[in-house]
């Protein structure tokens, strides 16, 4: 059996698509492949890097990625939209077996100090976390 193709859709796709994208792959790559895009690519934020480093999760090879760009490489049977943004703007695609929709702050968004603001990357990083686990455990093979 093929593996289900999931992608993680915001608008930029620099922080929390990232974040679930590596998630995914690190926890259920066995049974998903795990993608992430944005409507309007930006470069991944610095700080989504650092806090995935630091637990043990390397994105220096990810880059920002625009929806229709993989529309033409391949069909997404589960579509996770992770900002109210996304969710507006997510079409029906061909081969969607399955849309969800997580409402997430955007860290990048986040105002404050630079420490506060890289504890702000830390609480999405680790409600994203949480998330993919949940979500995993109510597809377990």
């Amino acid at each position: 059996m093929e593996k289900p193709n999931v992608i993680f859709l915001c608008t930029h796709n620099q922080a929390r698509s990232q974040i679930a994208e590596a998630y995914l792959r690190n926890y259920g790559g066995e049974n998903f492949n795990a993608f992430s895009a944005g409507f309007e690519k930006k470069e991944i934020h610095p700080f989504t890097k650092k806090v995935m480093k630091e637990k043990g999760i390397d994105l220096e090879k990810h880059y920002s990625k625009e929806l229709k760009e993989l529309m033409n490489e391949r069909e997404f049977n589960i579509i996770v939209t992770v900002c109210s943004k996304a969710e507006e703007l997510c079409p029906t695609l061909p081969g969607m077996e399955s849309h969800i929709f997580w409402d997430i702050e955007d860290p990048v968004a986040f105002k404050g100090t630079e420490e506060e603001i890289l504890n702000k990357f830390r609480e999405v990083r680790d409600n994203l976390e949480e998330k993919i686990k949940e979500w995993l455990k109510s597809h377990e093979f």
